[in-house]
This record gives structure tokens, sequence and C-alpha cells, in this order.
């Protein structure tokens, strides 16, 4: 059995399922997803990404950040329904939320469970992704074991 740690930051679009699942075939496959909501530390960035992608309704949005409780509840509600997708599929599949430092606990999670691979799958954001500094180029260097970035799909 082939065991993936998925990191995503929203909940998984049909789509996304049926990638994240078709890329081994037949082979058996246990999926960890780890979810961390877009949170209040990186609003500049993803103002800026929006900007780039021509959603300005979206970038100047980012100044009316979600309270943390409901950002919370959210997260938990999109990995439940995140799990729940990949289940009906016929994969096994566990999570859990983030808060903090979140390739400390994809580290600690890849240990943990012996993970054959990460994907990474979440919206693009170039500014990030221009200076290394996104969760897929990162965990290259904190995991060893190969990291997939895929690009989130929307419903």
């Amino acid at each position: 059995m082939i065991t993936i740690i998925l990191m995503i930051e929203k909940p998984m679009a049909p789509t996304d399922v049926e990638l994240v699942t078709t890329l081994h075939g037949e082979e058996p496959q246990s999926f960890v997803v780890l979810m961390q909501p877009r949170g209040e530390q990186d609003r500049l960035l993803r103002a800026l990404d929006d900007v780039a992608l021509g959603e300005f309704t979206e970038a100047v949005s980012e100044a009316e950040a979600p309270e943390e409780d409901r950002r919370d509840e959210r997260g938990r509600r999109a990995l439940a329904q995140s799990i729940q997708a990949l289940r009906e599929v016929g994969v096994e599949a566990e999570g859990r939320l983030i808060d903090d430092h979140p390739l400390d606990v994809l580290a600690s999670v890849v240990e943990e469970t012996g993970a054959d691979e990460v994907i990474v799958l979440t919206a693009p954001h170039y500014v990030e992704e221009f200076f290394h500094r996104d969760w897929a180029s990162r965990a290259r260097h904190k995991v060893g074991v190969p990291v997939l970035k895929l690009f989130a799909h929307s419903e």
C-alpha cells in the first residue's frame, strides 16, 4: 500500500480527488490529509497573488480576514469533506487540522507514517513560488520523500 501525505488549504473538488487517487493506478492507497486553512499570516502574499491573477475583488476582500474561530470551524468542515470524498472513491483516508508550522508537522507525519510521497495541493501562490517559499519548495528540503505539487481546482 502506498501512503501519501496530502497537504491542502481548502476543500478538495471532485476533480482533485480523481487526480490524486489515480496517480498510482490500481495500487492500494492510504492518505493522511493535512489541512491548514488560509490564515492571517500570509494575507499580503494572498492579495498579491489575487492581483497577479486579475482577481481584484478577492484582493480587496483579503482586508476582511475571518475571525480565528470561524476559520478553524471552516477548516474542520473542509478537512472532513475532503476525507469523506477520498473514502467515497475507495481509498483509506484520515487527517488533521494544522494551526502553525505546517512543514514541521509534515516532517513528523512523514516519519510517523513511513509515507512514500507528499502531494501539495494548493491554489497558485505566484509570489511564494517565485521565491521558492511555497509549501512544496520548502518541503523538498525538509522531508526525505518525493514531493509533488499540484494546483487545486475550483468548484
